[in-house]
């Protein structure tokens, strides 16, 4: 399982559910709100993401894309302009249809031993939102009724990977009932994946990647400990090999208290499929 080829005929699906809410105003210890951050992230994701599909050819449909948030409102596309009028989008149309590209600063190595900053072209596809409650159990409902349409039309792709960045409870009821149907919708090969990732503005201990729920201090954390997938053998090989991280097969496709690197590692570590043609 976990092994079918990546292609344009058989691609596999990303879906992303954002937490909106109000709380992702606070603070991250950089500076930015939890909102700018994640935006950031999803944007450089669907930068590289673009970028691993293209040949000389141009943008390859290896990937079908879709980026929900939740937060003020219930449920909804996040993605705007021509992206917005399908949940999942191919990979070249999302490459066609940024919002804008910004020019952001960074800082590189001058030569001699100090740091000037370089301008960059940023792409922009997801703008920060923060506003409202969180209905994780309706994105997760949603997000499964998505996944189940795309696997009927696609039995031999590789199954669909949803990546879930939350900062909190839910707030319209539970969600572990939704999560295991989600978990429980398959292609020819294999259950889909999901990934739950917490993030924090506080300077608190994380934890990666548990193999138990005793190694979680409460019982939200320990819900998205049940919500999870475990991590299939391509994935624990990539973050070996990729990362140096040791991931058990028991282990847990979740981060509790993730800071900036942790979340930017994580993506890319449950963003890698097991072959591309």
């Amino acid at each position: 399982m976990y092994s079918a080829e990546i292609s344009r005929t058989t691609p596999t699906a990303y879906i992303f559910m954002v937490d909106q809410s109000f709380s992702m105003t606070y603070l991250m210890p950089n500076g930015a709100t939890k909102a700018q951050f994640v935006a950031d992230v999803i944007n450089r994701t669907l930068r590289d993401l673009i970028i691993r599909c293209t040949r000389e050819d141009g943008v390859r449909d290896y990937f079908d894309i879709a980026v929900i948030g939740y937060g003020d409102g219930g449920v909804r596309n996040a993605l705007g302009g021509a992206l917005s009028q399908n949940w999942v989008n191919p990979i070249s149309m999302v490459a066609d249809n940024t919002l804008r590209v910004e020019d952001r600063q960074r800082k590189i190595d001058d030569g001699a031993g100090g740091l000037v900053d370089q301008s960059v072209k940023f792409p922009v596809w997801l703008d920060p939102v923060a506003v409202g409650g969180t209905p994780m159990q309706s994105v997760i409902g949603e997000c499964a009724r998505i996944v189940a349409s795309w696997s009927s039309s696609h039995p031999d792709s590789f199954p669909v990977t949803v990546m879930h960045i939350t900062d909190g409870d839910s707030t319209d009821g539970d969600p572990e009932h939704n999560a295991s149907i989600l978990r429980s919708l398959t292609t020819n090969d294999g259950e889909t994946l999901l990934y739950n990732l917490h993030v924090t503005s506080e300077d608190v201990d994380s934890t990666r990647y548990p193999r138990m729920e005793s190694q979680l201090p409460d019982n939200y954390a320990k819900s998205l400990f049940r919500m999870s997938s475990s991590f299939p053998e391509h994935i624990r090989s990539y973050a070996k090999d990729a990362h140096g991280v040791t991931l058990p097969e028991d282990s847990r496709a979740m981060v509790l208290n993730a800071d900036a690197e942790q979340l930017v590692m994580f993506i890319d570590i449950g963003s890698r499929p097991a072959a591309m043609r």
